[in-house]
């Protein structure tokens, strides 16, 4: 692919990756692509939405085989994922570190942009993922809006988010996240942004006790702190390798099969859906 076909508002540069001519501006800790490239590899979270990704794109595929736009990709990892399946990807990620991280792990087609400053022709994008990027938008319902008519005809839209307003908490905050959803609050911002929506559900079923009990309930009794999260993220990524191929690692292999087959989860921590351009 070339990405001089789809926009004139981008300069490549000797690095490879692909530079706005504007500044972009986002709802995202100044540090955390940093951070997230510190806990992806060996994260029992990271591992699973990338197989849930996977297992939705296999279940959906994009029309004629063409580009995922991977928006807001941070450091590439579910571009990679993807890449190994053999997907075209192209990683649009508005931070510097996030794009540069992308770029050293091997990722051809980096755009340091979000997709206002891209500037991207009007029906040139094929398929879009937004991967735990939605939540950190504050007015979600202009920027589908707006995404829908960057896509082409058909074209499908891929999206994570995190579920479930009574799970916010001091994570959410530092994370610069706006919102969390239901599935149906999910399906129908996606519907009223003029997409059909294939598939809706949520994943990581196990999660909402621990998240609730660990996060939200220490947050709505003032107990948390930023250091108390930076701690947890640790700890909660790196699960004990005895615990993960025994119950968590079965359980989490029962959910890709859900997904691979079409079936809806009706419980979960995140939330993921699937629609397609009207």
């Amino acid at each position: 692919m070339d990405i001089r076909d789809l926009t004139s508002e981008l300069v490549l540069e000797g690095d490879g990756i692909w530079y706005s001519k504007h500044s972009p501006v986002v709802s995202y800790p100044k540090g955390g692509n940093a951070d997230c490239f510190s806990l992806e590899e060996g994260s029992f979270w990271f591992e699973h939405r990338n197989a849930c990704i996977q297992a939705v794109i296999d279940a959906w595929p994009v029309p004629g085989d063409g580009a995922i736009f991977d928006i807001g990709g941070g450091n590439g990892y579910v571009s990679l994922g993807l890449v190994a399946k053999g997907h075209d990807v192209v990683l649009v990620e508005p931070g510097v570190i996030g794009a540069r991280n992308a770029r050293s792990r091997g990722l051809q087609n980096v755009i340091c942009a979000t997709m206002e400053t891209a500037g991207f022709n009007l029906g040139a994008i094929p398929a879009v993922g937004l991967f735990d990027v939605l939540e950190h938008v504050e007015d979600a319902n202009e920027f589908l809006t707006s995404l829908g008519g960057l896509m082409a005809p058909a074209g499908r839209l891929y999206i994570t988010v995190p579920a479930y307003s009574f799970l916010w908490s001091l994570e959410d905050v530092v994370s610069g996240h706006y919102k969390r959803y239901t599935k149906t609050h999910l399906a129908r911002q996606v519907e009223a942004a003029g997409f059909d929506v294939d598939f809706v559900s949520y994943f990581f079923r196990f999660l909402p006790l621990p998240v609730f009990l660990m996060r939200a309930l220490p947050y709505r009794l003032g107990m948390a702190s930023e250091q108390q999260v930076k701690e947890r993220q640790v700890r909660h990524h790196n699960v004990n390798p005895g615990i993960k191929n025994s119950i968590v690692n079965a359980l989490l292999k029962h959910e890709v099969r859900h997904i691979a087959e079409r079936k809806v989860m009706r419980f979960g921590g995140s939330c993921l859906i699937v629609a397609s351009k009207r």
